[in-house]
């Protein structure tokens, strides 16, 4: 039987736990990640030295390789103090494999061979790729990074965003999308991994033409200011409107709750009723089936005291092997599906 072939769109936390799940499967991955990222470590390298964001394709190498578990904690090592205190070890690798290769695609190629990853791992475009944050007030904010730093969001609320200036999508991308037998959009930040490669020139119209089924993990929780109040249907439809077609043909919802503990933590941060929910209401109105599974990962999730934006990581996230799984069953569903007929 031919491998299935998978992409993923995204970036960040979601995008690493996607992959780490997918990988344990026979089939052909594809990780589109955004290179709008210009926070923390990736922040500094891209100001410093020109370099493309290395944070979210870092990761997502690492939880494709099948090198040792010393290499891909080396990668993931954050330094604690001197000049590169907060810095992490694999992003400076990619930005030096950028610099000596002579572009990031190329950085990235090498870095796939040197650590035995399974997939590929595709930035969105290889050009100089920023967010433009527009608020509700009229404020116009420029950086990925103010999407969790700056206050004024969590009270004034977003708009809409766009990139300040065009950028055209990494052809390789664009292929994939097209050859793909499934395509797995988020889960991860809303408006800081998902919406903007979406916005990159080809990627949108490549998703509209592709012969796929469209995924979309829907995002656990809500975040004040960007996504408050939204339920299951309002993130599908922002990003079927982004796409410029209703796309999405399946959506996978968490039905398993976090503890009471984890749900206090998280709306002391960010408010009141944060958890993403499902309206029965609004089924009428679909174009799309909607999976409810547990897909809830039980442990809280810890992150290094040295990692300067530590406090914009979310603690309540999916279960890598548990969304892998529902993925997995939903690419087979139609030959399922035929195999019945035929016994009938």
């Amino acid at each position: 039987m031919e491998r299935k072939k998978i992409v993923t769109i995204g970036g960040g936390t979601g995008s690493f736990m996607l992959l780490s799940g997918l990988k344990k499967y026979q089939v052909d991955i594809s990780a589109i990640l955004s290179m709008a990222d210009d926070g923390g470590s990736t922040g500094t390298l891209r100001d410093e030295l020109g370099v493309l964001p290395p944070g979210d394709v870092r990761q997502c190498l690492v939880a494709l390789s099948e090198s040792s578990q010393t290499l891909r904690n080396l990668l993931n090592y954050r330094f604690e103090s001197g000049g590169l205190e907060g810095h992490n070890f694999g992003n400076l690798l990619l930005s030096a494999l950028e610099k000596i290769s002579g572009s990031f695609d190329k950085g990235v190629e090498e870095a796939i061979k040197i650590l035995n990853v399974k997939g590929e791992v595709i930035p969105v475009s290889d050009e100089d790729m920023r967010l433009r944050i527009k608020l509700k007030n009229g404020k116009v904010l420029n950086g990925e990074k103010e999407l969790d730093k700056n206050e004024e969001i969590k009270e004034v609320g977003i708009e809409n965003i766009s990139l300040q200036s065009r950028v055209k999508a990494n052809k390789k991308a664009i292929q994939r999308i097209e050859e793909a037998d499934m395509i797995v959009i988020g889960p991860g930040d809303y408006y800081g991994s998902i919406l903007p490669n979406l916005l990159v020139g080809g990627i949108s119209k490549a998703i509209r033409k592709s012969k796929a089924a469209v995924v979309y993990n829907c995002n656990l929780t809500n975040k004040k200011g960007q996504t408050q109040g939204y339920d299951l249907d309002d993130y599908v439809d922002g990003i079927n409107s982004m796409i410029g077609a209703e796309r999405i043909d399946y959506v996978t919802f968490n039905i398993h709750s976090p503890s009471q503990e984890a749900i206090d933590k998280y709306e002391g941060q960010e408010g009141k009723g944060m958890l993403t929910l499902f309206n029965e209401n609004k089924k009428e109105k679909r174009n799309y089936k909607i999976i409810r599974a547990d897909l809830l990962r039980e442990s809280e999730v810890k992150t290094a005291k040295n990692d300067p934006i530590a406090d914009t990581r979310s603690f309540i996230r999916h279960d890598s092997d548990k969304v892998a799984k529902t993925l997995m069953i939903l690419s087979e569903l139609g030959e399922y599906e035929n195999l019945i007929k035929e016994i009938i």
